[in-house]
């Protein structure tokens, strides 16, 4: 099973979904208005989380019109959303161009699950468990 959920306390969310036959990549909205200011990162609440099987990920991507008439982009350029991951999804997002309001529901960013491969003798599923929330897995 693969798919979003709204989150408790964000119930006028919409769940994402591809707009064309051919899209990749499922809408995400913001579930709050967030004032972006130039050259600062700021975390955009999905009011979402994700789950899928333990052999993909939820890879997020700005929006490109986003991206080119705004001058906006994900601080870590390419969200990664583990299968263990359970937590609220939250969106890194800095402008280049000024600054720029998100209203709530305008559609920010892609989410596109993806299978991944791992290297000879490394099993899915061995491991640490996860323990924390946003950046949780290591220290900067």
């Amino acid at each position: 099973m693969r798919g979003f959920k709204v989150l408790e306390g964000y119930s006028e969310i919409v769940l994402p979904t591809r707009k064309t036959a051919q899209s990749a990549g499922y809408d995400l909205q913001a579930a709050e208005d967030t004032l972006i200011t130039n050259k600062k990162i700021s975390l955009v609440p999905t009011g979402l989380k994700a789950f899928m099987p333990a052999d993909e990920v939820l890879l997020i991507y700005i929006r490109s019109s986003l991206a080119v008439k705004h001058n906006l982009m994900l601080a870590n350029n390419v969200g990664v959303i583990d299968a263990d991951y359970q937590n609220h999804i939250l969106l890194p997002i800095i402008s280049f161009g000024g600054e720029f309001e998100i209203k709530k529901g305008m559609r920010i960013a892609q989410g596109i699950f993806q299978k991944y491969l791992t290297v000879d003798g490394d099993k899915i599923g061995v491991g640490d468990k996860r323990i924390g929330r946003f950046g949780s897995t290591g220290e900067f």
